[in-house]
């Protein structure tokens, strides 16, 4: 019998437009959690749910390989999977019962199971691992399988002792992170990722990351894995997993999956140095901010390690309406990071996001017109999502009714009273990726003129003018 079966409750096919993209990453968390029990001697299977059909496919594979223990580990790391959406819930509390028909024990660890721990338990799982998983799974893991330890004092963990929901005492986050082995990538098949990409971007990207948490104080973003504490590995840590993958996969191209890359002083300088030394080539892509970007060389550091492309949450060409969120920059700091970047060769996109409480006409119009003067290389879009843990779940949670997730992430609902319904921010989101590719064709057009740039505009206006039609039915003309 196999001590172990991990998987994760991601499934591609179950998020339309993510599938339509065409550019999955696989799932983190769980190898890093594979790799700390291989190196305590257990003996561990991983089912990668990524490309699955349905949740009953994992069946098969239970029955030849039943588990002294079942673990869905979810990769807290990726964003689609800390929007708990209600596909992927589903889609867990179905294996959930699977496994339980084969007698397995079950560890849940995932954004959602801690948001809705009893929940999950009363569906059958046994025990849910709350925060930073990768020790608590070992402990758990020697006391079920091991007969080590005691149960109470395993810290991280919730539980039901007589129907009764046990919390033990939280974990506290790991300092020192290259104290963990690195990711267990022997475990994963990447050649579907790698055809996929191929596929609809024509190379292949793999995901890593460099630090754990993030200390910034967005009033909106939930953090129920990491926290607000920041820790992060070496660079000579992460350059060394580099290497492992050039090895294996031949690399091109990486996204750097932290919510802040680089936030330690001198870590960007000392990674792009050792990128030189070990005449590393690839492109990356990383997530940050604007106020970080314009510290010290950060920008030019980065453009000399290969950083193709920075995403900055810039949500809102509204100063009132960052303020709001308690997003602590300017939008001045947004307009300085984005000409600096575009002057050393590294492409700025912006995640927007609309219907925060208390946005108006005038500050959708402002973003809108942000967009247009500083052009961003690409941009993301969605509107405000309330999740259990932040200030902005709390101040509007009493308007939240039953549905409190989207089902996948191009739901786009809007769940608590905002200025206008929730069908205006559907509309208002692809109104405003039609207006970005048109004015981006316009870009390329001045160039370069070619008939395709002129094909491109002239259908971005032709959805444009149907955008508006929609939205006028529920913004009473103003646009």
């Amino acid at each position: 019998m196999t001590d172990l079966l991990l998987t994760h409750s991601y499934f591609l096919r179950f998020d339309p437009k993510q599938f339509k993209s065409g550019t999955p990453y696989a799932p983190l968390a769980p190898l890093f959690a594979a790799s700390l029990l291989q190196q305590n001697n257990y003996q561990l299977k991983f089912y990668d749910n990524m490309f699955s059909c349905r949740a009953s496919d994992i069946r098969t594979y239970l029955l030849n390989n039943i588990p002294k223990l079942f673990v869905i580990y979810d990769d807290g790391f990726n964003y689609l999977t800390k929007m708990c959406l209600t596909n992927m819930r589903e889609a867990a509390f179905e294996m959930i019962q699977i496994a339980k028909d084969l007698g397995c024990k079950i560890a849940i660890s995932s954004s959602d199971s801690t948001d809705h721990s009893l929940e999950y338990l009363q569906k059958g799982a046994d025990f849910i691992i709350v925060g930073e998983g990768e020790q608590t799974l070992l402990e758990l893991s020697n006391f079920l399988i091991r007969q080590e330890g005691v149960l109470e004092n395993i810290d991280g963990l919730v539980w039901l002792n007589n129907g009764e929901l046990v919390k033990n005492k939280s974990r506290n986050n790991l300092k020192n992170l290259d104290d963990l082995p690195l990711p267990a990538w022997d475990l994963i098949d990447l050649k579907p990722y790698q055809e996929m990409w191929l596929q609809h971007k024509g190379y292949f990207s793999i995901n890593l990351v460099t630090t754990r948490g993030c200390p910034f104080k967005c009033n909106w973003c939930a953090k129920p894995i990491y926290g607000n504490r920041y820790n992060s590995r070496s660079p000579q840590n992460v350059i060394e997993e580099i290497l492992l993958l050039y090895k294996k996969f031949d690399v091109k191209h990486i996204w750097f999956a932290d919510d802040i890359f680089g936030l330690k002083p001198g870590w960007v300088n000392e990674f792009a140095a050792l990128v030189k030394q070990h005449n590393l080539d690839f492109k990356f892509k990383i997530q940050s901010r604007v106020d970080l970007l314009l510290e010290d060389d950060s920008i030019k550091d980065l453009a000399i390690a290969g950083c193709d492309e920075v995403w900055v949450g810039a949500e809102s060409g509204s100063q009132k309406v960052l303020d709001n969120m308690d997003k602590g920059t300017k939008l001045e700091q947004i307009e300085e990071a984005t000409k600096l970047m575009k002057i050393n060769g590294v492409k700025p996109c912006f995640f927007l996001q609309f219907g925060y409480p208390g946005e108006e006409f005038q500050d959708i119009q402002s973003t809108i017109q942000m967009v247009k003067r500083l052009m961003p290389y690409d941009i993301g879009i969605s509107v405000s999502y309330p999740l259990p843990g932040t200030k902005f779940y709390e101040n509007v949670k009493s308007q939240l009714n039953q549905k409190q997730n989207w089902t996948d992430s191009d739901e786009l609902l809007v769940m608590f009273n905002s200025t206008y319904p929730a069908g205006f921010y559907k509309h208002l989101q692809r109104l405003v990726h039609y207006q970005f590719r048109k004015w981006k064709a316009k870009e390329q057009l001045e160039s370069n003129f070619n008939l395709k740039h002129i094909v491109l505009i002239a259908l971005r206006q032709i959805q444009i003018i149907q955008s508006k039609f929609k939205i006028r039915k529920y913004a009473a003309g103003q646009f």
